[in-house]
């Protein structure tokens, strides 16, 4: 099934997505990770929307991402604050009262905050795909290191070999994703080189919102149920971090994913069965 691309004005932004299975009764909101796009969901969206599921599944592109609008205030939008806005923005805009939510990395930090919050109730089943209430240190140091900085290359084979070196950690994709990866997060610069599809200004999110990610508080206040999917060699979601969340708030089912870092791909058999048994 392919998907349908649309439009919508969500907290005064363009934000674009993806709607796949339209149609079906139960809807999954797929939210993607900090530096990426909705199409990073492609595999699980087509998972989840076949006909023997029958789920609609909607990837949004964050503000800053993708084929979204850029924030022109980006040191009051890049948060976490805003996109919850953009969130219960989008599910109103869709007519959605009721929904599941599986976000990778910042997609399931932002499903957190709004399932403890504005959307509080109306979230049915989460998915924390190796994002907690608690992020490393080293990995944050690692964020800045390059997000606010986007490589640029001559090339698109350039800039796939660097996303082939930098998502390593993603684990197994085929040749065929890889290339789906790159071609779907490239955009050009004025001077023809081509670098990756998101505004360098979300970085800004990690100056002047430095707790933004520290969400024990509302992570505690969840009653709804969490699976948490670990890469076995995360440095963003520690294992300490991750048996805490099985044990505090939600108790989260949590899942050690291997052969991944941060953060699993969602693209393999094993991590869409995980999920679809999941959200049941």
């Amino acid at each position: 099934m392919q998907p349908s691309s649309h439009y919508m004005q969500c907290a005064g932004r363009e934000i674009h997505y993806l709607d796949w299975g339209a149609g079906h009764p139960r809807t999954v909101i797929a939210w993607h990770g900090l530096a990426r796009t909705g199409r990073d969901m492609d595999e699980l969206a087509a998972y989840l929307s076949a006909p023997e599921r029958g789920y609609r599944v909607i990837c949004p592109d964050t503000v800053g991402r993708g084929l979204s609008a850029w924030s022109p205030d980006p040191r009051n939008e890049y948060c976490l604050a805003f996109y919850e806005r953009l969130a219960v923005a989008l599910v109103d805009g869709l007519g959605l009262e009721r929904f599941h939510w599986v976000g990778t990395s910042m997609g399931g930090a932002i499903g957190m905050v709004a399932a403890a919050g504005r959307l509080r109730g109306r979230i049915e089943r989460l998915v924390l795909n190796d994002i907690g209430p608690q992020v490393a240190e080293v990995a944050l140091d690692r964020i800045r290191s390059y997000a606010g900085n986007p490589a640029a290359f001559a090339t698109v084979s350039e800039l796939e070999q660097y996303f082939r070196t930098v998502y390593r950690p993603y684990g197994f994709l085929t040749d065929a994703q890889w290339r789906r990866l790159t071609e779907t997060s490239t955009r050009r610069l004025p001077d023809g080189r081509v670098t990756p599809h998101y505004d360098p200004a979300m970085v800004q999110q990690f100056i002047h919102h430095p707790q933004d990610h520290a969400r024990w508080p509302d992570y505690d206040s969840l009653t709804l149920p969490v699976l948490c999917l670990r890469g076995v060699d995360s440095d963003l979601l520690s294992a300490e971090t991750a048996a805490a969340m099985a044990q505090r708030g939600p108790r989260a089912q949590v899942v050690t994913i291997a052969g991944c870092g941060h953060a699993p791909a969602l693209n393999v058999e094993d991590q869409l069965a995980l999920v679809a048994d999941f959200l049941g």
